[in-house]
């Protein structure tokens, strides 16, 4: 079995997870944070929704600067509401999985590089980066935005089981 088709049941599990869970997200709590230092309901919701691109760019590219000293700087799409965020996702999910099941097992064992203003962060294979700054990173701001639900008492959809507002 190749990476990428070790990879694909994952990515989709996963995205089914997220996508159930942004579809909870009110239009209007869009600016409502927990706490002052906290980002709010709608960038946290962004950001989660955008992070699949992060996917797509690390097999397409061979690195990327997020923040050059010259050039534009790396900018994800803005949502502005549910509709907005459910579209975006969409469609840089089926591009992040279009770009997992193209990609052969050299091209995954490549290694890709993370800058910040010229300076390297990192250099990993694709793979680990798809694993730990792809699909982990999704999964630990979703655990983030489930917090954010629970809090303003929005019911939370059934993840991995059953959730406590999903009992039957």
């Amino acid at each position: 079995m190749s990476i990428s088709q070790m990879f694909l049941p994952e990515f989709d599990q996963e995205t089914a997870n997220t996508r159930k869970t942004l579809d909870r997200v009110p239009d209007d709590k869009w600016d409502w944070k927990p706490h002052a230092k906290s980002g709010s309901l709608g960038w946290l919701s962004g950001h989660v929704a955008t992070l699949p691109d992060w996917i797509a760019v690390t097999i397409n590219t061979d690195q990327l600067d997020f923040a050059p000293t010259h050039g534009p700087r790396y900018e994800a799409p803005k949502t502005r509401n549910r509709k907005e965020l459910l579209e975006v996702f969409d469609k840089l999910s089926a591009n992040a999985r279009a770009a997992i099941a193209g990609a052969s097992d050299e091209h995954l064992m490549k290694p890709w590089t993370l800058l910040m203003g010229g300076q390297t962060l990192f250099t990993l294979p694709r793979a680990a980066v798809l694993r730990g700054f792809g699909f982990n990173h999704i999964i630990h701001h979703r655990g983030q935005l489930t917090m954010y639900l629970r809090t303003l008492d929005i019911p939370l959809p059934a993840l991995y089981g059953p959730s406590a507002d999903e009992q039957s």
